[in-house]
């Protein structure tokens, strides 16, 4: 109906201008005049510039138009494009790893070809998630109307938008060194089969920590060469963060998850789920504290990680009463502990 209205629309003043335009020519000098020739090329270019006009032509880029334009809209929204906090979720460690590994002055390549991967890998991971969950997730409130569940793009589409993120991946990852590459594959496997295993397995958040924070070994293989003892503990940092954020974010489905059988972390802690998370988040500050210590950093890192923990207290304060709202809200706030450890880290090189 919108595009029929354009097409009237747009045909109105292209058809109103042609018996002004002969008029203009006949003046001219009659029906033969040069006159009467320039006011017809003037009519019709007229109507050839309206979105609907040009006859067959002009009806068809109507319709094709916006036609790509909802295509394209629903791809983004299978990437959660428009939900940028997974991005931002799997960006902050490896931001921490890339300074930290250069000592302050990461390469701009290298930040560039990172900064791309981060956002390439979550919208593939994405879409694999939803290629396998395309059944599951009309069930879920909080899912439904994905594109997937919602059948506006269909599995083949999707299956060919992952191969396409996943060969821009590998366009990527094969700028750096042979070390980078090898772990990319573990990074791929990963992302891979974490759909699956959350069908059976009953801590599925801390395997998604794995695809979250492998991207910390290989920024630091990316720079050095090899992963020291640091990479590794900082990769400890990530998954245990990452159990943290997506406990949260299952305690917001856990009424819909357990009705169609699908396993968490949130459904396998019960009513003790606050004070496992409690216990998870004091164990990311003791690890990255015990990071600051090997590197020797001094005030900046750690008002970083003051800052983290109040991050946490404020999580802890919103989940108080399990409130799906709130609880998704906490899961939001672990944007800003990534930022804050990121500006300790910022802070620490600064002062150096």
């Amino acid at each position: 109906m919108v595009a029929s209205a354009e097409r009237s629309t747009a045909h109105g003043p292209a058809s109103a201008a042609r018996p002004a335009a002969h008029a203009v020519g006949a003046a001219a000098g009659g029906r033969g005049a040069p006159g009467a020739g320039v006011g017809d090329m003037q009519a019709h270019a007229a109507a050839a510039a309206s979105p609907g006009g040009g006859g067959t032509a002009g009806r068809a880029r109507a319709t094709l138009l916006p036609w790509l334009e909802r295509r394209l809209r629903n791809l983004a929204r299978l990437m959660r494009l428009d939900r940028p906090i997974g991005i931002w979720l799997l960006l902050w460690p490896t931001l921490w790893a890339l300074w930290i590994a250069a000592g302050g002055h990461p390469r701009r390549r290298l930040l560039a070809i990172f900064l791309a991967g981060t956002v390439v890998m979550r919208s593939a991971g994405c879409v694999v998630n939803d290629l396998a969950d395309r059944n599951i997730d009309p069930h879920v409130k909080r899912t439904r109307l994905r594109p997937l569940a919602f059948r506006v793009v269909s599995p083949f589409e999707a299956l060919v938008l992952a191969t396409l993120l996943g060969l821009a991946a590998l366009a990527l990852v094969l700028q750096l060194n042979a070390y980078t590459v090898k772990l990319s594959l573990v990074g791929a496997a990963l992302t891979v089969s974490y759909p699956l295993l959350k069908r059976f397995f009953p801590l599925p958040q801390f395997y998604l920590g794995l695809c979250f924070g492998w991207a910390v070994p290989m920024a630091f293989a990316a720079t050095l060469g090899t992963v020291p003892r640091i990479g590794w503990l900082m990769l400890l940092a990530a998954v245990l963060w990452a159990g943290v954020y997506d406990t949260l974010y299952a305690m917001v489905d856990r009424d819909d998850d357990l009705r169609i059988g699908v396993q968490s972390s949130a459904i396998l802690f019960g009513d003790l789920d606050r004070l496992i998370i409690g216990a998870m988040q004091a164990m990311v500050l003791y690890t990255l504290l015990l990071i600051g210590r090997a590197l020797h950093f001094g005030a900046g890192y750690r008002a970083g990680l003051i800052a983290g923990a109040g991050c946490f207290l404020w999580q802890q304060w919103l989940i108080r009463r399990r409130e799906r709202n709130a609880c998704f809200a906490a899961f939001q706030n672990n944007n800003y502990f990534g930022l804050a450890i990121f500006a300790g880290v910022l802070l620490q090189y600064a002062a150096r």
